[in-house]
């Protein structure tokens, strides 16, 4: 009998996980399978139930998270699925500031009466503590986004759990090679598979992740995606399968590229503010000059793409407030940055550059 195999580590994973198995003449990876109708006889009776192309993704994900994922249409789509065992009039803890998406549905969804919103600084610890008695639900994100504002994960995680109240994370932001919140005691874990796993700005999907011994949240987000319809298309999860393989290096060259970058844009003149955590690829900063200046430097990039978005191979950059529903936290000169694989140095010469045109 072989021995037992070591965990891999994460730069391993997303290259070895979600292969199928290694038979003579077998190929190397699943391919997209196009098919909306099964033979009857097998474990997938109808397509919004299952797929191998999704299976292959969703392995390498969960092994990255260690747990058990479940791959949607989009980010929002994911959401959604975490969102909706709340009860009528449930209580919910969520950043202030949180993602545009996720603040414009807690708040149509508190309007409407469906549930009630506490929200908090995750810089806070004792705050999220406070607000999460009697809560049903907690909702997570560090770094936040736009704000970059990072929380005590594990210390929040356990504030969450000791209220009894589900707690989910988004982790879109530190993806699985700089933090795991299963391991923190986490109840889901999300992600806008759009964003780094991917990392080609050609997709959209989202993902969930629980416990391997949480079957019943698991079947329950599962029928959720079935019966809610929020399935991903064969082709957009492949391409994401595609592009997790390279997820380590991308990743790595784009936190590197940020840290250099972060660094002289706080002693640039022209910056009032620069929100960075430390680690990870974002980087926001806050331009001299307000809204209009903001907007002329975004406009002023020639290889830096002025779009929304993040967690491609290029640079990307934006004003925040610029976009529908963004939240009043959010600064009006608040420049968020999604920093590339290019060479480091003509990044900086377009933000030199754009930055002294503007100015």
């Amino acid at each position: 009998m072989p021995a037992a195999r070591a965990p891999r580590r994460p730069a391993t994973a997303v290259v070895a996980a979600g292969r199928p198995p290694a038979e003579a003449g077998a190929g190397l990876t699943v391919p997209p399978h196009f098919t909306s109708t099964y033979t009857a006889g097998g474990p997938v009776v109808y397509a919004r139930q299952g797929n191998p192309t999704w299976s292959a993704f969703e392995e390498v994900v969960a092994t990255l998270e260690g747990g058990r994922a479940l791959v949607f249409a989009s980010g929002m789509a994911a959401v959604d699925a975490a969102l909706s065992a709340l009860p009528h009039g449930a209580v919910v803890v969520a950043p202030a500031g949180a993602y545009n998406g996720v603040d414009s549905v807690l708040r149509e969804g508190e309007a409407a009466g469906r549930w009630q919103v506490r929200w908090v600084d995750v810089k806070d610890t004792a705050a999220i503590a406070g607000a999460v008695a009697g809560a049903d639900l907690l909702w997570l994100e560090s770094p936040t986004n736009p704000l970059l504002d990072v929380a005590d994960v594990p210390a929040a995680i356990a504030a969450g759990r000791a209220a009894g109240a589900l707690v989910v994370v988004d982790n879109t932001f530190a993806t699985p090679l700089l933090q795991r919140p299963l391991e923190s005691g986490a109840d889901i874990v999300l992600h806008s598979a759009t964003k780094y796993l991917s990392g080609h700005s050609d997709l959209i999907l989202g993902v969930l992740v629980v416990a391997v011994e949480d079957e019943q949240r698991y079947a329950a987000l599962a029928r959720r995606r079935t019966l809610g319809g929020g399935i991903p298309g064969p082709m957009e999860v492949w391409l994401a399968t595609r592009g997790i393989r390279t997820l380590s290096v991308r990743f790595e060259r784009s936190c590197r590229n940020a840290a250099i970058l972060a660094a002289r844009l706080d002693r640039h003149e022209a910056i009032e503010r620069v929100r960075y955590p430390g680690f990870g690829a974002m980087v926001s900063v806050e331009i001299r000059g307000g809204s209009g200046a903001a907007d002329a430097v975004c406009a002023a990039a020639s290889l830096i793409s002025n779009s929304t978005s993040l967690g491609g191979v290029e640079t990307q950059w934006e004003r925040r407030r610029a976009i529908p529903n963004e939240p009043e936290t959010t600064p009006v000169n608040l420049v968020r940055i999604s920093v590339g694989i290019e060479d480091v140095e003509d990044i900086w010469a377009d933000v030199e550059q754009a930055l002294t045109r503007a100015g």
